[in-house]
């Protein structure tokens, strides 16, 4: 990733104009650059920076290029695995909100057979109410 940085810093200085002359301004307090001569206050000129000592060699251009590409199906790679692994867990998940959905309406019904039961099956309908509400608690809390 560091040759990547320094290739690109190396092409941005490149770009910069090599004959533009700068100005650092004085104005009391105030301090300004800029390309023209100064309005007012003092001025200093800047001496242009030194170009850089040579263009990037094109094997060197081609090596990074060659790295960036790598780098990029490495991240094109990774971020379809995560994409895949997402997917998996929503499905997961939904599966889950769907059995509990289930098993909360089992223990809805269980409860409205306790209140429908006669006499005889009461003590029926209230251990499977029980169960269904024990089986929701466990699979959903």
């Amino acid at each position: 990733m560091r040759p990547l940085l320094h290739a690109l810093a190396l092409a941005s200085a490149i770009a910069l104009p090599a004959h533009a002359q700068m100005y650092k301004c004085t104005h009391g307090e105030k301090v300004t650059y800029s390309e023209a001569p100064c309005a007012r206050g003092a001025q200093t000129l800047m001496a242009p920076p030194d170009p850089p000592a040579s263009r990037p060699e094109a094997a060197e251009l081609a090596r990074l290029q060659q790295q960036s590409a790598q780098l990029e199906a490495a991240r094109h790679a990774r971020e379809a695995r995560e994409d895949h692994a997402d997917a998996l867990h929503d499905q997961r998940a939904a599966r889950r909100r769907e059995h509990c959905t289930q098993l909360q309406l089992a223990r809805k019904w269980a409860e409205d057979d306790v209140r429908r039961a006669s006499h005889r099956t009461i003590d029926t309908a209230r251990i499977a109410a029980r169960r269904a509400a024990e089986r929701h608690a466990a699979a959903c809390k």
